[in-house]
C-alpha cells in the first residue's frame, strides 16, 4: 500500500519479443512484434543504497515477469497479458504499483496497444512469492572432486533430481598469501574461494559462478547451474557466519541455511566438526551419487 510519501520507479522500455498472440485467424500460427514499457513505482530505501544490487528491484525481475506471462499459454488479448504481468511484478516485495503498457508492432501503420496500472493488494504478496520459492540443491566439491572425471556425471545426476544447483567449493590447494590483519586476510581467503570457483567454472560450461542473491535468485528460477563466489554475501550477512573461509564446507553449510536447502551433499572433502545443515558425503572417486 502506498504512504503519503513520493515512490521511486524503475522503468523498462521499448523491450519487444516475437510472439504468437491474438485473437484473429490471421494471426494464428504466426509471430508478431510485441513492444513492452513497464514503470514499476517502488518505496524508496532507507538508508544508503550502497551501490548494491540486491537492495534494488531488479530490472531482471521486470523482463522475467514478461516471458513468464508468455510461457503460460497462447492468449488472444493484450489486456490479459498486461494484466499477468503486472500482477507477477506485484509480487515483488519492492513493488507498489505497476504501469504496463504493450503495442503491437506488426498489425497496421501505427502501434496497436493498450496500457493499464494496477497496485499492490493490502495482502503482502512476498509471503505468496517466499511460499513458491525454490528449494536448492547445494553441493560442496573438494579440489579432487574439482579435478575428476566424474565431475560432468555428478552434474548430470544432480541436474536430474529438477531442483536447482548451486556448488560450492574451498581454496585451491595453493596456499593464500597471509598477510597479518584480521579483517584483510578473511578478505584474501574468500577471494582465493573464487579463484578456485572460476576454475570449477571453467570445466564445465554449465557452471556459472554468482555472487549477490538477485543473481542466485535469478538462476534458481531459470535452471541454472551455479558456483557460489561468497566474499558479497559473506561480507553483507548481517548473522556473520561463524565459520572461517578456510573451514570452507562450514562456511558453505552456513550458505546452505541461509539459502533453506535441507541439507548439503560433499564430495571429496572432510566434513567440519559442527554444521548450520546435515551433510551427506561421498568420497570422490564413487561415481554414482
Amino acid at each position: 500500500m502506498t504512504t503519503g510519501a513520493p515512490l521511486d520507479r524503475i522503468s523498462l522500455r521499448d523491450h519487444i519479443v516475437e510472439v504468437e498472440i491474438g485473437a484473429f485467424q490471421a494471426e494464428r500460427g504466426v509471430t508478431q512484434r510485441i513492444s513492452f514499457n513497464v514503470v514499476v513505482e517502488v518505496q524508496p530505501l532507507t538508508g544508503p543504497i550502497d551501490d548494491d544490487v540486491d537492495r534494488i528491484l531488479s530490472y531482471d525481475r521486470v523482463t522475467e515477469a514478461i516471458a513468464a506471462a508468455l510461457a503460460v499459454e497462447r492468449l488472444a488479448l493484450l489486456e490479459t497479458l498486461a494484466e499477468r504481468v503486472a500482477e507477477r511484478i506485484l509480487l515483488e516485495p519492492q513493488a507498489v504499483r505497476a504501469f504496463v503498457r504493450i503495442e503491437k508492432l506488426d498489425r497496421g501503420p501505427g502501434a496497436l496497444g493498450v496500457e493499464i496500472v494496477r497496485a499492490r493488494e493490502t495482502t503482502p504478496m512476498s509471503e505468496v512469492e517466499q511460499e513458491n520459492a525454490p528449494q536448492p540443491e547445494i553441493v560442496y566439491l573438494g579440489n579432487e572432486a574439482i579435478a575428476s572425471p566424474y565431475l560432468k556425471g555428478w552434474l548430470d545426476q544432480l541436474e536430474g533430481l529438477g531442483r536447482p544447483l548451486i556448488l560450492c567449493v574451498g581454496a585451491a590447494d595453493v596456499p593464500a598469501p597471509q598477510v597479518g590483519h584480521p579483517m584483510a586476510q578473511r578478505r584474501v581467503d574468500l577471494l582465493a574461494i573464487e579463484q578456485n570457483a572460476w576454475t570449477l567454472a571453467a570445466r564445465d560450461g554449465r557452471c556459472v559462478v554468482v555472487a549477490t542473491r538477485t543473481e542466485l535468485d535469478w538462476a534458481m528460477k531459470n535452471g541454472q547451474t551455479s558456483v557460489w563466489a561468497p566474499s558479497k554475501i559473506v561480507l553483507d550477512a548481517v548473522d556473520t557466519p561463524s565459520a572461517q573461509p578456510n573451514d570452507a564446507v562450514a562456511l558453505a553449510a552456513w550458505f546452505a541455511r541461509t539459502c533453506e536447502a535441507q541439507d548439503m551433499l560433499v564430495i571429496g572433502a572432510t566434513l567440519p566438526t559442527h554444521s548450520d545443515v546435515p551433510l551427506r558425503a561421498i568420497p570422490a572417486d564413487q561415481a554414482a551419487l
